[in-house]
């Protein structure tokens, strides 16, 4: 498969400075604007992000579908939200607006404190258990020539049948984490499987972990992504100022109790990516060619936040040691979205592309 680029959509101006986390409504203009300029871009997919304070994930990615040509959009979608059968339906129909392109990434939820803000009491475990049998609800409507039926743990219908099905017949699934119970799912059932950007030596023992569950499990081992917020000026020497100054905001920030009043969990982080991320940041700031952990730090690790700093060569270079391991999906949204998206798609991104195309042609003439 080739090596593709992710990006991630925001909803509003507010944003698109350093905290992406203070977005606090929807501007459709902005939306509009974002979308397009991921797809003249050359981003192969955007992420559509899902937290219990958000504008409706499935809206939004609906409309990002709607005013693109080619980026296809990472729909992420909690089980514990809609029944499966309702989603598996809505599902397919966003599938055929976007002309096949859908995606969907599951998330089971890291935070109790998070899941309980929408009602859902279930313990880590059972969560990644209520998903494992999700997604296979969902396949099973999609794939069914008839009525349908189940019995499992958290689900049960009788004689369900949706009248519209996916283009291509099934939406890829992704799945993320770095719990083994994430592996487990991630490779029983993902067609893609997400990680944040560690140091490559542990992301390329979390690769290792999934595949084995997919080897175990006797089927095709998932894509892997990896994702990380790169920060890019003319030199590395300019990039490494510009990440000081865009940590000083983030620490700014990370004080304002009242914009992040929506997305704060409370003491150390509950997730286990999250707790790796600081766990590494303790260990050093800088790892391997330019994984900078201080973004980590600033922000408790909420989401993905580790950053790559340098000129968009030293970026490019530091991207391709993450293919050589097996990462062929590579997520960079920036701290300041929309401005970081446009210079990627000048700067980073065909750097990338050149030097694999190189590289095959080199194979090739081999």
């Amino acid at each position: 498969m080739p090596v593709e680029f992710i990006s991630a959509v925001h909803t509003d101006a507010g944003a698109s400075g350093p905290a992406a986390a203070s977005r606090t409504g929807f501007d459709p203009a902005y939306l509009r604007r974002y979308a397009r300029a991921l797809d003249d871009g050359g981003f192969d997919h955007t992420l559509v992000a899902y937290h219990s304070a958000s504008p409706d994930a499935f809206q939004v990615a609906q409309f990002v579908a709607t005013h693109t040509e080619r980026v296809r959009p990472i729909l992420a979608h909690r089980p514990g939200v809609i029944f499966p059968t309702h989603a598996a339906r809505a599902l397919a129909t966003l599938d055929r607006i976007s002309n096949g392109r859908l995606t969907l990434h599951i998330i089971s939820g890291g935070s109790d404190e998070e899941q309980h803000r929408e009602g859902d009491y279930l313990g880590k475990a059972e969560r990644y258990e209520r998903s494992d049998e999700y997604i296979q609800i969902l396949r099973k409507v999609w794939q069914a020539d008839g009525p349908v039926s189940h019995e499992g743990r958290y689900f049960r219908f009788e004689g369900y049948y949706s009248d519209v099905k996916p283009v291509h017949g099934l939406v890829p699934v992704s799945v993320g984490g770095s719990s083994q119970d994430a592996y487990r799912v991630g490779g029983q059932q993902g067609d893609i499987f997400g990680l944040w950007g560690e140091p490559l030596k542990e992301t390329a023992e979390q690769i290792a972990a999934v595949n084995a569950v997919a080897d175990a499990a006797g089927r095709p081992r998932p894509r892997i992504w990896v994702s990380f917020r790169p920060i890019i000026a003319p030199t590395d020497e300019l990039a490494w100022e510009k990440a000081h100054r865009t940590l000083g905001v983030l620490k700014d920030q990370a004080g304002n109790t009242e914009l992040l009043r929506h997305y704060r969990t409370t003491g150390r982080p509950a997730n286990v990516g999250s707790q790796r991320l600081l766990d590494i940041a303790e260990r050093g700031e800088v790892h391997d060619r330019c994984l900078w952990t201080a973004p980590a730090v600033a922000t408790n690790a909420a989401g993905a936040s580790t950053a790559l700093v340098g000129s968009p060569e030293t970026v490019a270079k530091a991207l391709l040691d993450y293919v050589d391991i097996g990462c062929d999906l590579l997520s960079i949204r920036g701290y300041d979205p929309l401005n970081d998206a446009i210079d990627y798609a000048r700067h980073v991104l065909p750097l990338v592309r050149q030097e694999l195309a190189h590289r095959a042609a080199t194979t090739q003439a081999a």
